[in-house]
């Protein structure tokens, strides 16, 4: 009850505050970007299809849902299909914004706007941080374009922003005893409240979700690399999902707090560094690992049964399922970019390059 009354103080806080953005961009490092748009073909390259995208957004609706529903539903399921298809505004909404504040679309805005109000309205927490972290993108447009929309339209977003953030952070998953409370479902938790507290400004949230960082680091990663995550179901795959929205958190915290989680060491002597150094070996094709063969999780039996492939026990890890965690890691030092190449080569482009070209305009001074 504390932690609601609080919130509901930030939210007039967060109605009035506009502030640097840490989880998209500055102005000074747009400008950057746009700079290395105009100089740099995979730049540019990269930044036409957020523009084909935004492009194509424009003449469509938003699809907003009440309830996302994707953790524990198999593939095909048809709630599960329902929300993948709304959750393509995800997207959407970066893309527009993206486009917005690069070329000064105001169409874009408005737009990106439209899509944000209208889920806004629609959309109600469910304290389920595995279906929650799918609002990253919507988050991080909102961030890009937060200080360029009126008064109402801020009060409105943020309200909403705000009730997801409560509800992680009151999340019944979250309690004592449960395994959600220290496996990857709390690291997506941190994730998705940190980017909505640092989009937000809110200063006493941003001081709790540290604090819930330093805790999962000394739970969630083991000192000699491996987490909670591998261990439990044996699977890279899950230690890459642990890992993924740790970094997200960690750079945006770095970002506005100039706090560095990244290489920091908890008690038990584990690290985020320490764990993204366990996975470069397996990325780079130096070890192999047959996954999912000693899962204690009776999910990844279900999804075997379905013939989902990817969750078959003891098939081979894929690198290149593996790279976007070096590309996170890469904004706190740049050894990481020798991996990336080993596992794909620059004759072949890979889907998240656009960390990489982020990282040459917001790469901060001190680290590496």
């Amino acid at each position: 009850m504390k932690k609601k009354i609080l919130l509901i103080f930030a939210l007039v806080i967060a109605s009035i505050k506009v502030n640097a953005q840490y989880v998209s961009l500055s102005n000074d490092e747009f400008s950057k970007l746009k700079s290395l748009i105009n100089s740099d073909s995979t730049a540019m390259a990269a930044f036409e299809q957020f523009k084909s995208l935004a492009n194509k957004a424009l003449t469509e609706a938003p699809d907003p849902i009440e309830k996302i529903t994707s953790e524990g539903k198999l593939a095909g399921d048809p709630d599960k299909i329902k929300t993948t298809k709304s959750l393509e505004d995800a997207r959407k909404i970066y893309a527009l914004a993206l486009v917005y504040k690069i070329d000064d679309n105001k169409a874009c805005l408005n737009k990106a706007s439209e899509y944000l109000l209208a889920w806004a309205k629609v959309n109600k927490s469910s304290g389920d941080p595995i279906d929650e972290t799918r609002l990253d993108d919507f988050v991080t447009g909102y961030d890009i374009i937060r200080n360029d929309v009126t008064p109402e339209i801020r009060k409105t977003i943020d309200g909403w922003l705000l009730a997801i953030a409560d509800g992680e952070l009151n999340s019944k998953y979250m309690a004592p005893g449960r395994g959600t409370a220290i496996n990857n479902w709390n690291s997506h938790r941190i994730k998705i409240i940190a980017m909505i507290v640092y989009t937000l400004h809110n200063d006493n949230y941003g001081k709790i979700i540290q604090q819930e960082l330093i805790k999962q680091i000394a739970i969630n990663l083991y000192a000699d690399g491996s987490g909670y995550d591998f261990k439990e179901r044996d699977a890279l795959h899950y230690h890459i999902y642990t890992l993924e929205p740790l970094i997200t958190a960690t750079t945006i915290i770095y970002r506005a707090t100039g706090k560095d989680y990244f290489n920091y060491e908890s008690e038990t002597g584990s690290s985020i560094k320490k764990s993204v150094d366990f996975l470069v070996p397996f990325v780079t094709g130096e070890k192999t690992h047959g996954e999912f063969l000693n899962s204690h999780v009776a999910f990844d039996m279900k999804r075997a049964k379905n013939n989902e492939k990817d969750y078959q026990p003891g098939a081979k890890f894929n690198p290149l399922t593996g790279i976007h965690v070096l590309e996170q890691a890469a904004y706190f030092n740049k050894k990481y970019l020798v991996a990336i190449q080993q596992a794909a080569p620059q004759n072949s482009r890979h889907n998240n390059d656009w960390e990489l070209i982020l990282n040459k305009v917001r790469k901060p001074s001190g680290l590496n």
